[in-house]
Order: C-alpha cells, then sequence, then structure tokens
C-alpha cells in the first residue's frame, strides 16, 4: 500500500476572534477623534459626490479650533474640492479601485501615496463612501500610511483596517441622502455642524467674466434667465433632447425666458441639437466655462433645469433652484437645501442603479412630459418676485 497523501490545511482564521476588533464608532471613546488636529478626509468619486460631502467636511473643521483638513480625492472631485472653503490641502489620487481609473503597469503610484500619506503625519482619516462601495482599499491605503484613527461605514467586519466601525445599513434599513449619510458618519465620533449647506466659494474674477459672456450674447436683465443643463456622464440619467427641445421652446415663446445651455465641450453636439430644435431665441456657453464660472452664472440664474448631475449641486451650493429630471436609478443624491422640483415619472424598475436603462425604453424620465417641467420651472420662477413679473406669474 502506498503512504497516504499529506493532507494541506489552510490556516484561514474563520471562526477566531480577531487579535484586534475594530471598535464600533458611537461605542465610547471618541476623545482621541475630537482632539485630531491634522485630518485626511477621503472622497474619491466626482464632482457631485464631493459637493455632497461638503456639509460633513464642515462638521469636521469645525469640531476643533485651527483643524487642518486635507481632501484625497479623484481629479474631477478635485477640481470642486478647491473651491470648497473647508478643504485646506486637496490631494489628486486615480485609486486602482474606481471605475475610472485608466490601467497602470505596476503599484509604484500607490506606494509613492502611501509613503506621501505617511509623511503628512496625519492623526486621522475618515472614509467617504456611497453604500455600494467597499471602503476597505481606502481603509487599507490609510492603515499602511500609520493613521492611528480610520472611520468609515462597512458592511463587513474591517478588523484592523478601521479603528472605528459604522456598520454599514443601506439599503436594507432604508437609503438616506447622501449628505446626510457623510453627516451622520461623522457625528459618531462627536463631529458636528448646525450649517448643513452645501459649500462653494464663487470668486469675483468669476463672477466678471461670466456678467462679460452674458453680455456678449445679448443676455437681458430684464427677462428670467433659465439655464438649462441637458446632458449626464450615464445615458440613463439624460432626459431625451427631443422634449428638452420642447420645454425650451415653451419657456421662450410661452413665458419670454431666456434660455442658456450649458454643458462639457464633448456635449455640443447635443445642445445644437436641442438648439436647432426648440425654433426660438437661445444661447449656449457649452465648453467655454470653467467650474467656477459654471457656479457664477448658476448664481446669477434664477433657476436651473437639469438632469441629476453634478450642476445640479452646483447650484445647489451657491442658492439656486433646481428642476431636476431625476432618473430613478438611486434615490438619494436629489437637491441639497434649495427650493426644487424633482421630476421623474414611476416604473416597476425603479431604483436599478444602472448607469444604462436595463429595459432599454428609460421610461422613468421618457415619459415626464414637457409640460410638467414647464410648470415646476414656472413655479419656481415665480418664487423670485423680479422673475414672477416678468413672466406674468403671481409671486
Amino acid at each position: 500500500m502506498g503512504r497516504k497523501p499529506r493532507r494541506m490545511e489552510l490556516n484561514t482564521g474563520l471562526g477566531k476572534a480577531p487579535p484586534f476588533p475594530a471598535r464600533e464608532a458611537g461605542s465610547g471613546g471618541q476623545s482621541p477623534w475630537l482632539s485630531a488636529a491634522n485630518v485626511l478626509a477621503v472622497r474619491l468619486d466626482s464632482l457631485g459626490d464631493v459637493l455632497m460631502t461638503t456639509p460633513a467636511l464642515r462638521a469636521v473643521k469645525q469640531s476643533r479650533p485651527g483643524r487642518r483638513v486635507t481632501l484625497l480625492t479623484s481629479p474631477a472631485g478635485a477640481e470642486v474640492a478647491r473651491l470648497a472653503p473647508e478643504v485646506d490641502e486637496v490631494i489628486v489620487y486615480d485609486a486602482p479601485w474606481m471605475k475610472a481609473t485608466a490601467p497602470r503597469a505596476d503599484s509604484r503610484p500607490d506606494l509613492t501615496m502611501v509613503e506621501r500619506l505617511r509623511a503628512q503625519g496625519f492623526d486621522a482619516a475618515v472614509i467617504f463612501t456611497v453604500f455600494s462601495q467597499n471602503p476597505l482599499p481606502s481603509a487599507m491605503l490609510c492603515f499602511l500610511a500609520d493613521i492611528p484613527l480610520r472611520l468609515a461605514h462597512c458592511r463587513e467586519n474591517p478588523y484592523q483596517l478601521l479603528s472605528d466601525w459604522v456598520r454599514e445599513t443601506e439599503p436594507a434599513g432604508g437609503v438616506r441622502h447622501e449628505v446626510q449619510r457623510q453627516l451622520d458618519l461623522v457625528a459618531q465620533v462627536g463631529w458636528r455642524t448646525c450649517d448643513t449647506r452645501l459649500s462653494l466659494a464663487v470668486a469675483h474674477a468669476d463672477r466678471i467674466r461670466v456678467r462679460g459672456l452674458l453680455g456678449a450674447l445679448g443676455a437681458h436683465p430684464g427677462q428670467p434667465r433659465v439655464v438649462v443643463h441637458p446632458g449626464a456622464s450615464a445615458p440613463s440619467r439624460r432626459y431625451p433632447p427631443a422634449l428638452y427641445a420642447e420645454v425650451c421652446r415653451r419657456l421662450v415663446a410661452e413665458h419670454g425666458c431666456q434660455v442658456v445651455f450649458t454643458g462639457r465641450e464633448e456635449e455640443h453636439e447635443l445642445i445644437e441639437g436641442i438648439r436647432r430644435d426648440m425654433e426660438a431665441p437661445s444661447a449656449s456657453l457649452a465648453g467655454r466655462l470653467s467650474l467656477g464660472e459654471l457656479a457664477a452664472l448658476l448664481e446669477l440664474a434664477p433657476l436651473l433645469i437639469a438632469n441629476n448631475t453634478g450642476p445640479a449641486h452646483v447650484a445647489a451650493a451657491v442658492g439656486t433652484p433646481v428642476v431636476d429630471l431625476y432618473a430613478l436609478t438611486n434615490p438619494q443624491h436629489t437637491p441639497w437645501g434649495v427650493p426644487s422640483r424633482v421630476l421623474s415619472h414611476e416604473v416597476p424598475c425603479a431604483w436599478c442603479y444602472k448607469s444604462v436603462c436595463p429595459e432599454r425604453h428609460g421610461n422613468c424620465l421618457a415619459l415626464v412630459p414637457p409640460e410638467a417641467v414647464v410648470r415646476a420651472a414656472c413655479e419656481l420662477l415665480a418664487e423670485s418676485p423680479q422673475a414672477a413679473d416678468a413672466i406674468g406669474v403671481p409671486a
């Protein structure tokens, strides 16, 4: 008889208590967080996500006099982060676990980032995520950088990767607005603010340039100016161009509005198609505005009409009302803290979390009639006495 094969055992540690389990945040011992002077905030998403995190960043900043806040974010997030007064420094990082990051040959950028973070001597790190994201890669980055306090929502036990763990309850336990989610996270370690508005500082130079651009377009100060942003990164979040054209035609022809389109350079063809089909005067600043200038334009306008996309949150940050054509892909990103009308059509497939409509009809937006959009716009314009007089709506 041959010798019995030797059994190989894999030591997984399953069933054993971790030697250093993560502490559940809010269970005591928060004083180290309250005294932390040099804090790293991690938010690796896009423009709108960073804007919706600014109230929580304010809570971080205000909870200790002299606290320094550094934001680690994506290239897209960095553009708006530099306009947030609560952020002292912005570090740009193309994290390999984020969808938008281009493939790379090796881990040298990540190892370099670990060393950079370690060199800055952070006392604490707070990791902001949407509930569908895993915080553990960011937690590992902070762990390797020897940041002693690390806070995040997490669905599974993070063991040593987080010092303070907030159990993930979404979506099964209900879905909060993204702003509230992040405020709740930092409140677990005693960081709070009474001011929960989005934050974005508009530069005087950007206001001057935008006023010049509007003057060159022939914009008349006596007419209500409606900014329309018809683009969105995800196809499932785009109101059909033909319906946008009908909305804009009616706003101009029936209510005397001036329509100014905004968008990225690559959305020029989309916008020009809408302008052609609306068969009424309009203007376009597509591809001509920096983010700061877009904020200045929205600050000057009484209304924005847009899809669920970054400019809707920029408008909210500068206090401009929004008609939000809101695809039923995810519920937690509606305009925060400003008068708004959120328009969609109920569908059985709501809250699909898809960038492309899985049913291929997009009915949650396609079945929103133009007259509903026009009515919502007039309702919000009526709250501005100057605009209400111009369109003949009682204030």
